[in-house]
């Protein structure tokens, strides 16, 4: 782990401000030290020799002045570095949740929610000690030893020789300490990280863990967690202590060297009282920085390894940034066909492509209905238009431009989704409605519950469109849970619709409610449906047959007449997919 790590710096320029002032206190600290001891060193030579106490009493008052503006800088200092990491915590939370969110459900998949939360909290909360204590002692740690060293150098370049010598042995004493440290800090954090993340799983999953009767195995398992973890908090403490002895006992050894070699040439009169006494006051500060800044540095490392799982965070590559890219006209997303020319997707870590050379078109007004087996690719295809994931090759195209040239912003606005399992936030009935149009009248989010068939299990609640839902909304019923996913739709009044087997889940008699609200939902858009319901499939214009990720079968209905009658032309694979 390196003393100082610049990435801190460069993931938070605005801290660099505060850092300078705790660079220039820990500066004026250290003239101060040099001021002090002089002054300490007169006024005692003074008294043996007997100076008047006029004379005493201006260098007390001095004395005094310096200690109030030593501790007055210390105090800056510190303050400063307690801005700085206020700012760097900010701004790295910022970064890291927006590089998640960049990183996508694909990513995320792949990790402990508990972890990433654990991380953003509590991990880079202990950045504190990092900035407002080891930095300042670490500022000091190159400062003053320097200083003293000059000063007492030109006292007595004995004292200043022998000063220099032993002066290393504390740096290196704590390198080799911390290089064990390092390992033993980053396993504790792990632990903890994993005990969050863990912990999150279990309390999420709680009700399936206690209807299988797997809850006491579960609390087991955080028991041995836990218990892993305070053997390496106890072991990494263990090390921290030891590091503060063997510091301390190399400190006051070379302090011991120097006051022996000093009174040793007092007692023969080769040097002067006050020379003497300058040299003994000022040893002990050039040790003391580098002590105070090795038992800071374990204080500090739990921070520091946050830290570095931040950065690798922030260091994994994401797909291109488009938000920035000029926002293109509503009616150019929505006017032409939605094209898929040999889309690849490959996740990582796996062989086989999810998609293997997908090309179809989509028609504005169309209902194409997806269907396969578990793992074909349905999802796949959706998280690709719903821009969660880019392709590995190949190319979308709506209305004559290339999807990766839009902002994922702005294209979502041209959809709605509703997916098998819609997720609720903590919030009233009416914001979870209006999480894709925040601005939404009252009057509209009501309508829009009255299309899903919403308002009436609504109005029965405590507080009607008031009424304060949980985390996932698990006091309601799954069907219910599905119709505010589809007011949510109808609020939207999106041109493109993807439904992702809404009714999958529910009983005949909630699904075939739901399927009627669906029916008015989708009159007048685009609708690419996930389904392995025949009687929906009957419905669309086109069925399209997913397998291994490839476009095994197209069926397209050219309807005559309204009402059921079709003539049903299947269309094999090739011309299709290749």
């Amino acid at each position: 782990m390196k003393p100082l790590d610049p990435r801190l710096l460069r993931y938070a320029r605005s801290a660099r401000g505060y850092l300078a002032g705790a660079v220039a206190l820990g500066l004026v600290v250290t003239c101060l030290i040099l001021v002090q001891a002089g002054l300490i060193a007169r006024l005692l030579a003074g008294a043996v020799h007997g100076i008047g106490a006029s004379a005493v009493a201006a260098s007390l008052v001095a004395l005094g002045i310096v200690l109030a503006l030593r501790a007055l800088a210390s105090y800056g200092g510190e303050v400063a570095a307690l801005r700085a990491a206020a700012q760097v915590k900010s701004q790295l939370r910022g970064r890291l949740i927006a590089h998640v969110l960049r990183l996508g459900p694909s990513w995320l998949g792949g990790q402990q929610a508990g972890e990433i939360t654990t991380l953003s909290t509590k991990g880079l909360d202990a950045l504190d000690p990092y900035f407002a204590r080891y930095l300042p002692q670490l500022v000091l740690a190159c400062l003053v030893p320097v200083a003293v060293l000059i000063r007492v150098g030109f006292a007595d370049w004995i004292s200043g020789l022998v000063i220099a010598i032993t002066l290393p042995l504390i740096p290196i004493f704590a390198i080799l300490i911390g290089l064990h440290t390092k390992a033993q800090t980053q396993r504790q954090w792990q632990l903890l990280a994993r005990l969050g993340g863990h912990f999150l799983d279990v309390v999420e999953g709680l009700p399936t863990l206690k209807l299988f009767g797997r809850a006491k195995a579960q609390a087991a398992e955080i028991r041995k967690v836990t218990d892993e973890h305070r053997r390496a908090t106890m072991a990494t403490l263990r090390v921290a202590f030891l590091s503060a002895f063997v510091l301390e006992l190399a400190a006051t050894l070379a302090t011991a060297v120097v006051a022996v070699e000093v009174g040793l040439r007092l007692l023969a009169g080769h040097m002067s009282y006050q020379t003497a006494l300058l040299v003994l006051i000022l040893t002990p500060e050039a040790y003391l920085p580098l002590r105070n800044v090795g038992a800071q540095f374990h204080a500090s490392m739990e921070g520091s390894a946050a830290a570095e799982r931040v950065f690798s965070i922030l260091d994994t590559p994401a797909r291109p940034d488009t938000h920035r890219l000029a926002p293109v006209p509503q009616a150019s997303l929505a006017a032409g066909p939605l094209t898929l020319r040999n889309v690849f997707l490959c996740y990582p870590g796996r062989s086989r492509p999810a998609l293997d050379d997908i090309s179809l078109t989509v028609h504005p007004g169309e209902h194409l209905v997806i269907t396969g087996r578990s793992g074909a690719g349905k999802s796949s295809l959706l998280a690709l238009l719903l821009r969660l994931a880019e392709p590995t090759a190949g190319r979308i195209e709506t209305g004559g431009l290339s999807l990766a040239a839009i902002p994922p912003s702005h294209w979502r606005e041209q959809l709605a989704w509703v997916p098998q399992h819609p997720h609720l936030f903590a919030g009233s009935i009416a914001d979870n409605i209006a999480l894709g149009m925040p601005s939404a009248s009252p009057d509209a989010i009501a309508a829009a519950a009255r299309m899903a068939g919403a308002d009436e299990f609504i109005q029965r609640t405590a507080d009607g469109y008031f009424t304060q839902l949980g985390e996932r909304g698990l006091q309601l019923s799954a069907g219910q849970r599905q119709q505010l996913a589809l007011a949510r739709a109808f609020l939207r009044d999106a041109p493109l619709l993807l439904l992702d087997e809404p009714t999958a889940h529910l009983d005949p008699f909630t699904a075939a409610e739901l399927q009627a609200c669906l029916a008015t939902l989708m009159a007048g858009r685009t609708v690419i449906q996930v389904s392995h319901n025949a009687a929906v499939a009957a419905t669309a214009d086109r069925v399209l047959t997913l397998a291994d990720g490839t476009l095994a079968q197209q069926i397209e209905r050219v309807h005559t007449a309204p009402g059921p009658t079709a003539i049903v032309r299947p269309q094999p694979v090739l011309g299709v997919t290749r």
